[in-house]
């Protein structure tokens, strides 16, 4: 490090040309902190009493001097700047124009200071015309709410660049402008961004203020809600704003307006639409049509098929027009999420107290205001009541030489000259200079009585208005009540409704809700791959066909679990541990029929040992319903599903087994509602989910016998039906007699359980041949078989008018309807589902989602039916 400075770095006394020796650590950190504090309080922040910085203070000043009031004809800018430029601000031009132009936007601030006329400037960032061809005025508000009393000594003054004028240190603001236009600035290790508000809001809460000052945060929040953006939009949640109000940092979540309609083109059929009518604040309306178009030309946003800007005078209106397969709402979604239709705002409230940078919080920066605006007021009363008593003085020695009209007349002519008349007025009359200079400027006129009379009157308004100014000063009541009326005037006069509505919602977008809720099936196989296949991949077909492979076909590919569900739900994962995982279902990779799909492993931290014996969807999680869990060992347990509605990476615990036992299937229910068990040799059991029957256990409960099963048999199938279904059986049994092993049946309208073997063989029975029993009974024969090594592989509850997905150990998959399968009795063997290859086997039934979540299958009865299918392992004993 040098010791010292050449001759360049000398100071003051430096003239005889002699090396001053300094540390150059020190010089350097007292320069950079003089030029720190310069651009801090000198240029970048501005003053929390009026919110502005000096250089829009001295425009503003300047054209109050220049008498370019609201009702006063346009001026060019050029003759603006130049004043400024010459009197005030010694910068550059184009940084006093920016400011100009900046203050006449009504897109850049909530309520423009400058009224402009010609082109200033657009949204689309379009620059604005030169300043020879742009005309500017001040607007009523300025006049009104920032310059009003300038003249009455309520400011300080202080010395321009040069000292040949004077300028104000600060204008005497009526309003919290700083709030009411917001700022931004970066100075020197130091940002602000203050975002703009609502007129009438500040001053409904400035008198909640002074009404009381001790008022809470958050009844002054209530009067103060949130920003006002002048574009309009849409503010996400308070979190932010509260956060921003209490603190004074914050980031506040805006978005544009955006509406999905069906628009009409000639000659081409109707079309959905997203149509934007408001941007957030600060958005350049160019450059966001120019990201959507390139979004869209690299394939990372789908579904838009055209994209035109028809924003008039009128107002905004941005058409983004869909393709015919795509989904409006996830369109819409991927825009906020991809595109600065949503940004955020993010508060900084830094401003100058007493020339010094503070973070003010909502109350202080309301309360700094307030402290202003007091003294500005007494600063103007002592100025009036100043001018008042000089004035009734001059209005006490005029009554007086009324009074002695004739003596003081003779004395005035009798003196030699002026000084000698002025001397002797007030040795002879005891009047002051003031006085007696009145008096001798007094006008013959004055002499008429009614001169007379007007200032005896005039007298008589000073000393009334005199005594009202000492009481304003001495009562701070008074002061408040002249703030309170001077806002309710300024609200009268400028206030405007709300723009920028505030949804009380989180501002995040989530990954679901760039997805769209599309009917699908997930598959899980031996080899422990999953993968996710859309529902449309496998068309209908008639009954008996093969259908199409739903895996690679190879032996370690075998199909272990299927299910239905929308991409908007939650897979639950079950092991033979008892150990319930999450996992939502979209965030299972999609794949074709081919593919092998994606390992468990890789999707959640479960151990490649720990197999999983069960999946259910699941799209709420809600304490009216349960998850029912059956064993291989024949335990089972109801347990409320909210209890797993926030479940550990790791994984949670379903239910406590016993040595030797797992977990096999997990299915949705609710009270009342009823089990179907099936046994490997084709025994079924039913018995109704209450209390009495089986009551609901904690998580690590093991649970009760559910069926007695005969030596070799075992537990293949469990599906639930629900409490209307089980109230219309338990009917139909006092009906009639409930023969055990009926031969035939007459057809129903419905519902049906679903009876499907190994060998592809199926019937639909009517769920009222399945009478409630007791648990842990021996049940009933649900198929007869037509060979011994046949098997039941599923049971299933269904509607008229269903879908069902027929899955072979092989991966083979038929979608075919429900109605196609005949109805058959309990002791029938079916009919052909599918026709398997050789060595192949049938081993799971699924139903098709429903169509959409708004769609009636999206109520309880779907939660039983298309949203909890699950199977065990095929041919398991």
């Amino acid at each position: 490090m040098a010791d010292s400075v050449g001759p360049g770095g000398g100071g003051p006394g430096d003239s005889d040309g002699r090396i001053i020796q300094t540390d150059l650590r020190n010089e350097m950190s007292r320069s950079y902190m003089e030029y720190a504090m310069s651009v801090i309080v000198g240029r970048a922040l501005p003053d929390a009493r009026d919110g502005l910085k000096p250089v829009h203070r001295r425009i503003l000043y300047a054209m109050y001097e220049l008498g370019l009031t609201s009702d006063r004809p346009y001026r060019k800018c050029a003759r603006v700047v130049g004043e400024v430029l010459g009197k005030y601000h010694p910068h550059g031009d184009t940084a006093v124009y920016d400011a100009l132009v900046r203050m006449a936007q009504d897109f850049s601030m909530s309520m423009p200071l400058i009224d402009g006329h010609g082109n200033f400037g657009s949204v689309d960032n379009d620059p604005p015309a030169a300043m020879r061809y742009t005309e500017s005025r001040l607007q009523a508000l300025t006049t009104d709410s920032l310059l009003e009393d300038i003249e009455a000594e309520t400011v300080d003054y202080a010395d321009n660049f040069d000292g040949s004028q004077q300028e104000p240190t600060v204008l005497p603001a009526r309003i919290p402008q700083l709030l009411l236009n917001g700022s931004a600035g970066i100075a020197v290790g130091m940002a602000t961004n203050i975002p703009p508000h609502n007129l009438s809001e500040l001053i409904d809460g400035l008198l909640a203020l002074i009404s009381n000052p001790e008022i809470i945060d958050q009844k002054l929040m209530v009067l103060i809600p949130g920003p006002d953006f002048p574009t309009g939009g849409q503010i996400l949640g308070r979190t932010g704003i509260r956060e921003t109000y209490l603190s004074g940092r914050g980031s506040v979540t805006m978005r544009g307006v955006a509406e999905i309609e069906a628009i009409e083109t000639p000659g081409r059929p109707s079309r959905d639409a997203v149509i934007i009518t408001a941007l957030p604040y600060q958005t350049n309306k160019a450059a966001l049509i120019e990201r959507i178009a390139e979004m869209v030309n690299d394939k990372k946003l789908e579904g838009i098929s055209d994209i035109r800007d028809e924003s008039d005078r009128n107002g905004m209106r941005i058409v983004v027009e869909l393709r015919r397969d795509a989904y409006p709402q996830v369109v819409l979604n991927n825009l906020f999420k991809l595109t600065p239709l949503q940004s955020n705002f993010s508060a900084q409230m830094l401003a100058l107290v007493n020339g010094e940078p503070v973070l003010l919080t909502l109350r202080k920066m309301l309360q700094v205001f307030l402290d202003f605006r007091i003294e500005t007021i007494e600063r103007r009363t002592r100025h009036l009541l100043r001018k008042a008593e000089e004035r009734d003085q001059i209005l006490l020695g005029l009554l007086l030489a009324l009074d002695q009209l004739d003596p003081i007349i003779a004395l005035v002519r009798a003196a030699p000259d002026v000084a000698m008349a002025r001397t002797q007025l007030q040795n002879y009359h005891g009047l002051t200079a003031m006085q007696a200079d009145a008096i001798l400027q007094m006008q013959l006129r004055r002499l008429t009585a009614l001169e007379a009379d007007k200032v005896r009157l005039e007298h008589e308004n000073l000393v009334t208005r005199i005594a009202d100014y000492k009481d304003i000063l001495d009562c701070r009541e008074r002061i408040s009540k002249i703030i309170q009326g001077e806002l309710n005037q300024l609200r009268e006069r400028h206030g405007v409704p709300r723009r920028t509505e505030i949804l009380d919602l989180a501002g995040g977008l989530e990954d679901i809700d760039l997805i769209a809720n599309e009917r699908s099936v997930v598959l899980l196989t031996e080899a422990g791959y999953l993968k996710r296949m859309p529902v449309s991949e496998f068309e209908a077909t008639n009954r008996g066909t093969r259908g199409k492979s739903g895996t690679r076909g190879q032996d370690e590919e075998a199909v272990k679990l299927f299910i239905g569900c929308n991409d908007h739900d939650t897979l639950l994962l079950f092991s033979y541990r008892g150990v319930a995982y999450a996992l939502p279902a979209y965030r299972v990779p999609q794949c074709s029929r081919a593919a092998r799909g994606t390992p468990v492993v890789q999707l959640l931290p479960i151990p490649r040992q720990e197999a999983i014996t069960s999946l259910l969807a699941v799209s709420e999680f809600n304490d009216d319903a349960d998850l029912l869990m059956l064993t291989q060992g024949g335990f089972i347990k109801r347990t409320c599903l909210s209890a797993f509605s926030n479940i550990r990476s790791n994984g949670l615990i379903a239910i406590g087994l016993e040595d030797g036992d797992a977990l096999a299937w997990v299915r949705l229910s609710i009270p009342g509602d009823s089990v179907l068990i099936g046994s490997k040799t084709g025994m079924t059991i039913h018995f109704r989910l209450v209390d009495g029957e089986l009551r609901p256990l904690g998580r690590t409960a093991r649970g009760v016998r559910a069926m007695n099963l005969r030596k070799g048999d075992s537990l293949v199938s469990m599906d639930v039906l629900p409490t209307e279904l089980a109230d219309q059986i338990a009917a139909s049994a006092e009906e009639t007699s409930g023969s055990n092993e009926p031969s035939d049946t007459v057809a129903v309208e419905g519902p049906w359980v679903l009876v499907a073997s190994a060998s592809g063989l199926g019937k639909r029975v009517p769920v009222t041949q399945f009478r409630l029993q007791k648990r842990a009974g021996m049940g009933l024969r649900a198929m007869k078989f037509r060979t011994d090594a046949d098997e039941l592989v599923g049971l299933r509850v269904l509607g008229a008018g269903e879908e069902l997905l027929l899955v072979s150990e092989k991966g083979v998959i038929v979608r075919t309807g429900s109605d196609a399968i005949p109805q058959q009795s309990r002791a029938a063997t079916g009919v052909r589902l599918q026709r398997l290859d050789k060595g192949d086997r049938l081993s799971e039934v699924v139903l098709v989602p429903p169509e959409s979540e708004s769609d009636e299958a999206m109520t309880r009865s779907a939660d039983f039916k298309a949203l909890a299918n699950n199977s065990p392992e095929s041919g398991e004993d």
